[in-house]
């Protein structure tokens, strides 16, 4: 599929928020950036949109790549689209998140240096507006549910 447009347009990316319970506390799988922006710095798997994709696929395809993990049901969250999310260009962001339940390992691969399961009061600061997407979760009343039982 070739495309050309007159008009600027945005880039679509998805993000995860994968939580898993741990020695009876939640927490929150996050990746080590490998490239930048924000190289080195942690954030939420994910990333770009390909143009036969439907976002489903994208998000469980991404969180494949950067961690490894598969199986995992998603649930789309909300879209996220603040001009400057991106200091690369405009970008709009669909978030997932899910429940991980099974004790495999998650594996930082592909634009992914590392991956790895923080504690949710214990989280490093996190790249782009991801900080804003975990906010938006924890106040979701589905999620909310799920973590506070």
């Amino acid at each position: 599929m070739s495309f050309t447009y007159k008009y600027p347009r945005p880039c679509v990316t998805t993000d995860n928020l994968i939580f898993r319970k741990i020695d009876g506390n939640w927490h929150l799988l996050l990746i080590e950036r490998g490239n930048e922006p924000f190289k080195g710095c942690w954030a939420l798997p994910g990333g770009f949109l390909e143009m036969e994709e439907d976002l489903d696929t994208c998000a469980a395809r991404e969180l494949q790549e950067e961690t490894g993990l598969t199986g995992i049901e998603l649930h789309q969250l909300y879209a996220f689209g603040a001009p400057n999310r991106d200091p690369r260009h405009r970008t709009i962001s669909v978030a997932y998140w899910g429940i991980d339940n099974s004790e495999r390992q998650a594996v930082g691969s592909d634009d992914a240096a590392e991956a790895q399961w923080f504690a949710l009061d214990k989280l490093p600061s996190l790249a782009f507006d991801h900080e804003q997407i975990l906010q938006k979760a924890l106040s979701n009343y589905e999620v909310n549910k799920v973590l506070t039982k």
